[in-house]
């Protein structure tokens, strides 16, 4: 148990390193200090509200429907964590990518604890974070200058490294990154993140032969094989068998033969 409070005090301390970031960059999009702090405590997805500040500028209707498509990906964490998690409607506040990450546990109990623990980690520090840059945005002319903008993607990668130790998930992420690249230049900003995770769960969900199942398919065609062979060995003893009785008949039809040439 005490591992996973653990990690998940970390993962809550580097999702505030980035926390700063939002703070900063949103306040030089233009909001104010209390908006960039509602955005955090009541919107609380960090690439929704990065994709809203971005696309702000724009409009507000651009903006908050990128933040609903990129947010939508929490209704389908939700799903699969609804029969472990009560009350659920504040357990809803604190679905998002790492809570989720996080409650891939063996026991029911390890889920609770990974998802609670992260989920409060992180909306304690992102909401910190994003208060103290807020006001440090303010300070400051141009916020990206400092490369604040790529702690959030920089952030994601950590969180993916762990998972590409297989060949399989490498294959997986691979081909979920160029689908997303490709469908940069086709679709609206925000939205080749979801293209990428209709991908990875099509690439995951077609079926694939396993190497037990070639295994076991290569048994039975070799049993087949023996038996087959079993069974042409068996058919040829037979048919020996069936040629003996023949030559013995042979006999006493030469034997008949001679008699009736001594008798002539």
């Amino acid at each position: 148990m005490r591992p996973i409070v653990r990690d998940a005090l970390g993962i809550g301390a580097a999702t505030g390193a980035y926390g700063l970031s939002f703070g900063a960059l949103a306040s030089a999009a233009g909001l104010t200090l209390p908006q960039t702090c509602a955005l955090s405590l009541l919107m609380f997805t960090g690439a929704s509200q990065f994709a809203f500040i971005g696309l702000i500028g724009g409009g507000v209707a651009a903006a908050v429907a990128t933040a609903l498509l990129l947010g939508g990906r929490n209704a389908l964490y939700g799903l699969r964590l609804a029969p472990y998690l009560r009350p659920r409607w504040l357990a809803a506040q604190f679905v998002i990518d790492e809570s989720a990450a996080m409650a891939v546990r063996d026991t029911p109990a390890e889920t609770r604890l990974g998802f609670w623990s992260t989920g409060l980690a992180v909306f304690a520090f992102w909401n910190a974070a994003t208060l103290l840059g807020a006001v440090g945005g303010q300070l400051l002319s141009d916020p990206r200058a400092l490369g604040l903008d790529a702690a959030a993607p920089a952030a994601f990668l950590a969180l993916l490294a762990p998972r590409l130790r297989e060949r399989e998930m490498q294959r997986v992420a691979g081909i979920a990154a160029v689908a997303a690249l490709i469908s940069v230049r086709f679709v609206p900003a925000g939205t080749p993140v979801l293209v990428a995770a209709v991908v990875t769960m099509a690439a995951v969900l077609v079926p694939r032969e396993t190497p037990g199942d070639a295994a076991s398919g290569e048994a039975t065609r070799g049993e087949t094989a023996s038996g087959e062979a079993a069974s042409a060995r068996g058919g040829a003893v037979s048919a020996r068998g069936g040629a003996a009785p023949a030559r013995g008949g042979a006999a006493p039809a030469r034997g008949v033969a001679a008699s009736a040439r001594g008798g002539a």
